[in-house]
């Protein structure tokens, strides 16, 4: 079984404003099945689409699933399948050791800035960025699938 394990915190947007970053990528998902112990997500990344299954969050560790699918699929799934959906800028930022995903919403979501860091292990030990404010992991306010609902 594919197990993620992920930190998930605030970003301070002043400092972010004032950070170099790299290039972004594009990403527009939206959700085909939601439920307490599984969701099931369609997402455009550029120009590549994945269908992803997630479990149940438990701490910081959940079960996923992860398949690529013809982009022109994954398009036509979120037209068809989906009433909202989550579009966002996704920058990968090397600090500390480690890749940071940094998600920096739009839309109805615009001034959300989200960083994720995807472990090994719930014990291994990483050094947090100074752009990086309140640990936001265990709480689902900020999973995508409950943010959707705001959009």
């Amino acid at each position: 079984m594919a197990t993620e394990i992920e930190y998930k915190f605030l970003v301070n947007p002043e400092k972010w404003q004032l950070m170099e970053k790299p290039e972004p990528q594009t990403i527009v998902q939206g959700f085909l099945s939601k439920s307490a112990d599984m969701v099931v997500r369609v997402r455009i990344m550029d120009r590549q689409g994945f269908l992803t299954i997630k479990g149940k969050t438990e701490g910081l560790r959940r079960s996923e699933f992860e398949y690529p699918i013809p982009v022109d699929d994954a398009e036509e799934m979120i037209r068809l399948f989906t009433d909202k959906h989550i579009r966002k800028n996704r920058y990968i930022v090397h600090e500390k050791g480690h890749d940071w995903e940094v998600d920096v919403f739009e839309g109805k979501l615009a001034g959300l800035i989200l960083a994720e860091l995807e472990v090994s292990s719930e014990d291994e030990k990483f050094e947090k960025p100074d752009w990086i404010t309140r640990d936001v992991s265990t709480d689902p306010n900020y999973f995508n699938a409950v943010l959707i609902e705001k959009c």
